[in-house]
């Protein structure tokens, strides 16, 4: 029997229609999502500027440019302070470096990473569809190289790892192991937020799809077996899971845990490497590997280096130049890579591997304040968001979990290699969160949307415009307000 078709409903006139995602988004979709492009060989302790460091800056440059064109101020003073804070920190630590030329890229990276590309997302994320948007990206992008990273470690292709060429490393190559690992841990918190508290009205395919990505992400994870990103991962998921109700955080780890039990123990995806690595955590006294001592030893030359310029540091870039003359003889000269495609390497040890540690040292206590107090600031208001249930919780959940990962992280490593940029990414979507809640995009039927001008412009107003959807208001002033 034919079932009789029946026509759309109409809209009435005046219901909400949702905003379609702007166009000044898209350098920073296409920021995120090129880390998925391959990057050359680079040399030994080299780096350099790949694809998503270039379409940051064409992101920067669209800011700019809107924030001209609409002649509004694009940023409270709290969330200038917040935001900028690191810029002063990193200046005064490049004029009162020994050689300030030299010091010169550093305040460009830093600024790159800490100061304008938060900004800049702080700017462009108007309402929880561009968030979304931009977390979509993570996980995506963590699927592509997660994938890529499992099919390293299934044939063989991958870094080298014990003898044999098996570390999942994705396109960043052997001389940037933490760039998948990271990856992966932002795609895998981002679904899980998703699907934790999936919005309103979705489709409802949406949350047992997030779920299913969080899952498959934890395989990658566990074979870039990079520790401080297991740490990060469950510190941050533990934490998220807490703040969306304890008994879902029940469910969940117990799902989480069955998932683990057979993919590890029933499927033996890395098993016996997986437990060594982990084992390997708690022996950082007894029996620590090469990597763990080389660690230690950096971090007690960090310390030396900031008790000698305990107010400024040794300037931005200085951290190799006095590394030897403050580390003890125990340290090795640099990493062995090899696998993934490339050659063996002697990787040179130029940072301490502990983010905090690097800014004490070269930026001294002026920078290790300004930095951490700005994290600090960013996590406990997006925490404090969340607790009082306003705006998007899946987007506060996020933006909490990434921030607290990144911190934790910051632990065991600091920037550098081509993922760099997510971190200031990454900081932009909790300055967004936290700043001002996030609700959901609702326009007045008609009306044109108006280019927002980001969290923290006329604060009062736009946070209350930001919480959840409400009916969309006569015409008038403020009408078609969507944060």
């Amino acid at each position: 029997m034919a079932v009789p078709w029946t026509a759309p409903r109409p809209r009435p006139l005046g219901a909400p229609v949702p905003r379609p995602i702007p166009w000044e988004l898209l350098p920073l979709v296409v920021t995120v999502l090129l880390l998925a492009v391959p990057l050359p060989v680079p040399a030994a302790g080299g780096g350099g500027l790949g694809p998503a460091d270039y379409a940051s800056g064409v992101l920067v440059l669209c800011c700019l440019a809107r924030v001209l064109r609409t002649r509004s101020r694009p940023l409270s003073r709290t969330a200038a302070v917040v935001v900028g804070a690191p810029a002063v920190a990193i200046a005064l630590a490049t004029v009162t470096a020994a050689d300030p030329l030299a010091a010169v890229p550093g305040f460009v990276r830093y600024l790159q990473v800490f100061v304008l590309v938060p900004a800049a997302v702080v700017l462009l994320v108007r309402d929880a569809r561009d968030f979304r948007a931009v977390t979509g990206a993570l996980v995506v992008l963590a699927l592509v190289q997660g994938a890529i990273g499992v099919h390293q470690y299934a044939t063989g292709t991958g870094a080298s790892y014990m003898g044999e060429d098996i570390r999942a490393v994705g396109t960043f190559g052997p001389t940037d192991v933490m760039g998948m690992a990271t990856v992966v841990a932002y795609g895998l918190l981002a679904s899980a937020a998703l699907a934790l508290r999936t919005p309103k009205g979705a489709p409802v395919p949406l949350r047992p799809a997030a779920a299913g990505a969080a899952v498959l992400l934890v395989v990658p994870l566990g074979l870039s077996f990079s520790r401080g990103a297991w740490i990060a991962t469950a510190v941050a998921a533990l934490a998220m899971l807490t703040l969306a109700g304890v008994r879902r955080a029940l469910t969940v780890l117990a799902v989480a845990v069955a998932a683990t039990v057979v993919l590890v123990g029933g499927f033996g995806v890395g098993s016996a490497m997986i437990g060594a690595r982990l084992s390997s955590i708690t022996q950082v006294t007894d029996a620590p590997d090469r990597s763990v001592t080389d660690r230690y030893t950096m971090w007690a030359a960090a310390e030396s280096m900031w008790r000698g310029h305990p107010l400024t540091g040794v300037g931005l870039k200085g951290f190799p130049d006095h590394r030897d003359s403050h580390a003890t003889i125990g340290l090795s000269s640099g990493s062995d890579t090899a696998g993934a495609g490339q050659e063996f390497l002697r990787q040179p040890l130029l940072s301490p591997h502990n983010m905090y540690l690097l800014i004490l040292s070269e930026q001294g206590l002026i920078g290790a304040v300004a930095f951490t107090g700005s994290w600090a600031a960013l996590l406990v208001g997006g925490v404090r968001r969340l607790l009082v249930r306003r705006g998007a919780l899946d987007c506060g959940l996020a933006a909490v979990a990434l921030t607290l990962w990144q911190t934790v992280d910051f632990l065991y490593a600091d920037i550098g290699g081509p993922s760099t940029v997510l971190t200031g990414v990454v900081f932009g979507l909790a300055a967004r969160w936290a700043l001002a809640p996030l609700g959901e995009p609702v326009r007045a039927a008609g009306r044109v949307p108006g280019p927002a001008t980001g969290t923290g412009v006329r604060a009062g107003e736009r946070a209350r415009a930001c919480t959840a959807p409400a009916p969309a208001p006569a015409p008038g002033p403020g009408s078609g307000t969507a944060g």
